[in-house]
């Protein structure tokens, strides 16, 4: 990250960092992009910063764009050939934005991102089996997201679509990419969920890995109610 800044500064292209999934405190800081600068450098941001999803906790959808002052002002104009003139049906949806302001009120007085740290502490120790697991490898953790790769001879054919199955009869909703599972649990985790969630994590990665080859090769049956 430090480098593609240094190669957009030097030849003058805007850097657009994608934060609709790692943002709003996913990763351990409130911005991923917090944590590209080296120690003690300044934070390297982004020309153009994309947002949704947590910034308003699930409850409405909302997606925003940050910019610099520079962007911003580049198309501010009272002359509509000149503004930037974007909108849809949504656009400024105040109760979408009330629901945003609500939750960085919360950011702010529950201190959420300690919280989190705390959180994420109890599921990596319930994973802790996963960790060691022989059938997986390149486990690994930031913030409020986990991931892990199925050993590829292991993984079979739509190995995705079968771990995502099994895991909704177990009450998950994970969506693998390819043969890597990832977790991105909400922020309230206890002790308890936590040991639920990777009880259930385990018995569906046992369920898909111990199938017969002959049943991997098959469309999976849809979990039934």
């Amino acid at each position: 990250m430090r480098a593609a800044r240094a190669l957009c500064d030097q030849y003058q292209v805007l850097l657009i960092a994608d934060e609709i999934a790692v943002g709003c405190g996913r990763t351990g800081t409130f911005f991923a992009m917090e944590q590209a600068a080296a120690p003690g450098e300044p934070v390297l941001w982004p020309d153009l910063l994309c947002l949704s999803k947590g910034i308003s906790g699930g409850y409405l959808p909302l997606s925003l764009v940050l910019s610099r002052d520079s962007v911003y002002e580049a198309f501010l104009d009272d002359d509509v050939a000149r503004g930037f003139l974007h909108s849809h049906s949504y656009t400024g949806n105040a109760l979408a934005c009330r629901a945003a302001l609500a939750v960085l009120d919360r950011f702010a007085q529950d201190d959420v991102l300690l919280q989190n740290r705390q959180q994420a502490a109890l599921l990596s120790a319930a994973l802790a089996s996963l960790r060691s697991d022989p059938r997986v490898e390149n486990f690994r953790h930031l913030g409020m997201v986990w991931a892990f790769d199925v050993i590829e001879p292991l993984a079979g054919a739509r190995f995705a679509e079968r771990f995502h199955l099994a895991g909704r009869a177990r009450e998950l909703l994970i969506r693998p990419i390819g043969r890597t599972v990832y977790l991105l649990p909400p922020y309230l985790l206890d002790a308890a969920l936590s040991e639920w969630l990777a009880a259930r994590v385990m018995a569906t990665l046992d369920d898909v890995l111990n199938q017969p080859p002959h049943d991997a090769d098959r469309p999976p049956e849809p979990p039934t109610a």
